[in-house]
């Protein structure tokens, strides 16, 4: 779970009962469960919520274009190689 073994967790069991004693740890560990279901309850909605938000903007939007986005556009254009580039290069050089 924790990286945390059978014997380490042995003693901290241990050492809680004797801190806290007999009476209080079941109250406690009751306490420490009921908040870790609270927690786990309140991400799953948050994760459902956040699956269901991006699924409407999935149906609502359209497929962006390069004609509707400039970025889109400049990032479709190809890149020169430096095939292409060293002949222009080549041309602008005079011999001496």
């Amino acid at each position: 779970m924790f990286g945390i073994g059978m014997p380490e967790l042995l003693l901290i069991l241990a050492l809680a009962l004797i801190v806290l004693g007999p009476r209080k740890l079941p109250e406690i560990a009751r306490a420490l469960g009921k908040g870790m279901a609270e927690f786990r309850r309140a991400t799953d909605e948050l994760k459902d919520e956040l699956k269901q938000v991006e699924s409407e903007i999935d149906e609502s939007s359209p497929q962006a274009t390069p004609r509707d986005d400039p970025f889109l556009a400049k990032n479709t254009d190809p890149a020169p190689t430096t095939s292409e580039a060293q002949p222009a290069e080549k041309s602008e050089q005079k011999p001496t």
